[in-house]
């Protein structure tokens, strides 16, 4: 009769299922958290214009800039985010968005980093983007009546308008200052001029007697 020795038992770890092996891995090494910083940013523009946003995309556990990541930029519109504009990063994780605006309005906007196998993903809000068109404007005080009910005193927020329903709120910017008023009366009656501002919008604005504001709604 042939004698064949048997092999030599194997350790424990060898005839564990691979599944409990890669489990206890999973747990052992979690993946890095990743942050968004912002260097600057513009998000008061006019139509056709760019609106910019620099910063850098970072790993926490080791302090890193991420080079070579895509990080969008993305707008908030009935209850869904989408994406605007898209870069990559560069040396260090810095990167530059820009974002060619089309038409006016104001929407919520944020940076995100979708994550990757090895490391999670991350976003921050940037507050409004509001695109702006020229307006011209003029301004008015005293005291009556306001076609839209009430009466014109110096502490009346507003803007006369001749066509748009009374209450509608626009957002004007001048000079870096920014208001948002309703509505409130009708006029000007002067060719060309779009906006009339109550005493209290144009001293909130800074604005002059007569000149071009930024508007939107």
């Amino acid at each position: 009769m042939l004698y064949v020795p048997a092999p030599p038992a194997q350790p424990d770890v060898a005839l564990a299922p691979v599944e409990i092996v890669s489990s206890a891995l999973t747990l052992a090494g979690q993946p890095p958290a990743t942050a968004l910083t912002v260097r600057s940013s513009s998000l008061n523009v006019l139509d056709g214009q760019a609106a910019t946003v620099t910063g850098t995309l970072q790993a926490l556990a080791r302090l890193g800039g991420l080079p070579g990541r895509i990080v969008t930029l993305q707008a908030l519109g009935r209850n869904r985010w989408s994406t605007v504009a898209r870069t990559r990063t560069g040396p260090k994780g810095r990167f530059q968005l820009r974002y060619i605006t089309r038409s006016t309005g104001s929407e919520r906007v944020r940076l995100r980093f979708a994550g990757a196998a090895n490391m999670l993903g991350a976003h921050r809000r940037l507050g409004q983007l509001n695109v702006y068109r020229l307006a011209e404007a003029s301004w008015y005080g005293g005291g009556g009546s306001l076609a839209c009910g009430g009466s014109l005193t110096g502490a009346t927020m507003g803007v006369a308008n001749k066509t748009l329903p009374c209450g509608t709120l626009v957002t004007l910017r001048y000079g870096g200052r920014s208001v948002r008023v309703p509505v409130v009366d009708r006029g000007p009656y002067v060719a060309g001029r779009e906006f009339d501002l109550t005493q209290a919008t144009k001293q909130a604005l800074g604005f002059g007697d007569t000149g071009e504001v930024w508007s939107t709604r």
